[in-house]
Parts: structure tokens; C-alpha cells; sequence
């Protein structure tokens, strides 16, 4: 499959707000040994994709650090997690035949090759991502779903959120018939979780605004409560006897209004913060109750294979709210820091 010597993307020479976002020309990347090269279809946005161009991840020590996901940016860096495409080169080492495939990219970095290894890098924040027309990426990271029946679009929506949704279950230990809380379920992240929580058999109780509670419902949630009201006396009313599992991207005030909110031996997971980094809650609700917190980032490699086993199947449906050409990333961008949509925005490179 011929390539261009060149190819438009956007990115990044600075943290700041969307006018830091450049459109630009760049040479085409040249996979290395055990890589391939993508040319990009479809790559979606995510929360991660404006924490990253702001600095807001902090650092260890520091938590108001500019920073990038796990670390100083390499500027300047093309942005975009969230990747579906197909292979049009292969690097030395890499079999020949998978060009023309049609594949996801794990946009993770782990620490090790194991299946249980753990993200600490990002593409788009530690590696280039897919805002432009290709990007290079490991060639096992390249997962073939030629056979899905998902568009370009609903396949690019699934890396970060629903990997990022995928890992908090399987590390909660969700349960068949247990009652989960899902925060911020009007989100990317949030609507997959319902999805794929009521999917496992789970009975879902999801915090969302009201404006936003109807397409909640139609993702699987059996109840809906509003975060405009009392939180925990909504819960309370919709699972009298507890929730077994919190799923929960916002964090902030609700850890501690919600902990108490917990059946014995219940598991709150984390994996964003929303709702403000900075926790305060009664330890007492922990350990008195055998309670655990648990922090996620992202998936392991297993969980992902998991969740390319769900997208080949067409198990799970993406919410597409809307889409851009890539050189209008920046509106894309404030679209989403809007949070007036449902669904996933994706951009056409």
C-alpha cells in the first residue's frame, strides 16, 4: 500500500488551551523494527486528550505540575489516544500480510510484556498519537477487527473509555447481580461503563444530569440519579441495601458523601478525577467495613484483548455525538470540554 511522504497533522509545542493546537505538514513516520503504520480512519477525543494539553496530571510531589500523563512532555507532540485505521506498512520484522487490515491500536504503553503489565505511558501524551493522516505503533498493538460490524468511528471510541471501563470492572471484581454505581455516566467513559456493567449482568444505578438521564437509560442503567440533588439520598432511595461496586471517573466530594453508601466488603474504583483531586473522606468507612479503593488507569493487555473480543462481536455499541475534520481539533476540543453532548466526538483525518 503506497504511502505519501508527507501528511497533515496537528499538535502540540506547548501546554495552554486550544490555540496551542497547530495544524501542520510532517514527514509521514517510518515504523521501526516490530512496528507498523497506520493510516488513520477515524481517531476520537478524550478527557486525557485536554489534561494533556493543559498540564493538568501533576506530578508526584507536586500535584500542580505541568505534566503530562505520566511525565514532561517530549514537545512537540502529535495528540489523539484513540486510533482505528489499517496497516498500510510494516516495519522490519513484521509480517507482510497484515497490510490492508483493518485494526485498533492499544494506545497504551505498559512497564512490561506480560498480559497483566501496567499502562504508564499514552499515546498522544508519551509517543505520538493519531491526529494526523498515520501513525506508527507496535505491531501487537494493531488488533485486527476487519470482521467488526462497528464503523471506523464507533471502533476509534472504544480504546481509552471503554478500556479505561473495561479495567475498572475486571478490577473491581464486578459480579453477575451486584448493584454498581456509575459516576459521571453521561460521559464517554460513564456510558461505557453502563454498558458493559449491564452487560455482565450487573444491576446499574447511574449518576448523571438530568437533561442527560434519558440516553443513560437507553445505554442500560436502571436507575438514574441527578447530581444536581442529593447524591447519596438518591442512591440510598434506588439501592436500599447498598452498592457492591462504585465505578467512578469524578472522585472529589463524592468519595466521601458515597463511601458510607458501600455493603460490606463493597469496592469503590477511580479512575478520574472530575470532581477535583483532592479527597476527604472518613477512614473509618474503610476498614470498620472491610471496604477497599481501588485507583485504575486504563487496562492491561488482557483486558484490552477482552474488549477487541467485544468490539469483533459487535457486543457493544459506541455513541457517536459527533464528528470533525482533523483540522478543526481545537472546536473539537471546546466541544468537549463543553460536556453538553452524550457520546464520543471523533475526528476525520
Amino acid at each position: 500500500m503506497a504511502t505519501a511522504e508527507t501528511m497533515r497533522a496537528v499538535r502540540i509545542a506547548r501546554h495552554g488551551g486550544p490555540e496551542v493546537l497547530e495544524p501542520v505538514d510532517v514527514a509521514v513516520p517510518t515504523p521501526e523494527a516490530g512496528e507498523v503504520l497506520v493510516r488513520v480512519s477515524a481517531v476520537a477525543l478524550n478527557n486525557t486528550d485536554l489534561w494533556t494539553r493543559e498540564g493538568a496530571y501533576g506530578r508526584p510531589g507536586d500535584p500542580r505540575a505541568r505534566s503530562g500523563w505520566r511525565g514532561p512532555i517530549d514537545f512537540p507532540r502529535i495528540q489523539g489516544a484513540d486510533i482505528a485505521g489499517r496497516i498500510a506498512a510494516v516495519g522490519p520484522e513484521v509480517d507482510e500480510r497484515l497490510v490492508g487490515r483493518r485494526v485498533v491500536v492499544d494506545p497504551a504503553i505498559y512497564d512490561s510484556e506480560g498480559p497483566d503489565a501496567n499502562p504508564v505511558g499514552l499515546m498522544g501524551s508519551e509517543r505520538d498519537g493519531g491526529y494526523a493522516e498515520y501513525v506508527t505503533a507496535p505491531a501487537e498493538h494493531a488488533h485486527d477487527v476487519t470482521e467488526s460490524a462497528l464503523t471506523d468511528d464507533q471502533l476509534a471510541s472504544l480504546p481509552t473509555a471503554y478500556g479505561t471501563a473495561l479495567g475498572m470492572i475486571e478490577r473491581g471484581r464486578m459480579r453477575k447481580g451486584e448493584t454498581v454505581l456509575v459516576s459521571g455516566a453521561s460521559g464517554g467513559v460513564g456510558l461505557a461503563l453502563v454498558q458493559i456493567a449491564r452487560a455482565r449482568g450487573a444491576r446499574v444505578v447511574a449518576i448523571s444530569s438530568g437533561s442527560k438521564s434519558e440516553p443513560v437509560r437507553a445505554a442500560g442503567a436502571d436507575e438514574v440519579v441527578d447530581r444536581a440533588g442529593d447524591i447519596a439520598e438518591q442512591v440510598r432511595a434506588a439501592a436500599p441495601e447498598g452498592i457492591d461496586v462504585v465505578l467512578d471517573v469524578v472522585a472529589g466530594d463524592l468519595v466521601g458523601a458515597g463511601l458510607p453508601l458501600l455493603r460490606e466488603g463493597g469496592r469503590w474504583v477511580v479512575a478520574g478525577a472530575l470532581g477535583g483531586y483532592d479527597v476527604h473522606f472518613d477512614v473509618r468507612r474503610l476498614y470498620l467495613h472491610n471496604a477497599q479503593l481501588i485507583g485504575s488507569a486504563m487496562h492491561t493487555p488482557t483486558h484490552f484483548r477482552l474488549l477487541m473480543d467485544l468490539a469483533v462481536r459487535a457486543e457493544i455499541h459506541p455513541v457517536v455525538a459527533a464528528t470533525y475534520p482533523l483540522e478543526q481539533a481545537a472546536p473539537a476540543q471546546e466541544q468537549l470540554a463543553r460536556r453538553e453532548y452524550v457520546g464520543k466526538i471523533v475526528l476525520h483525518p
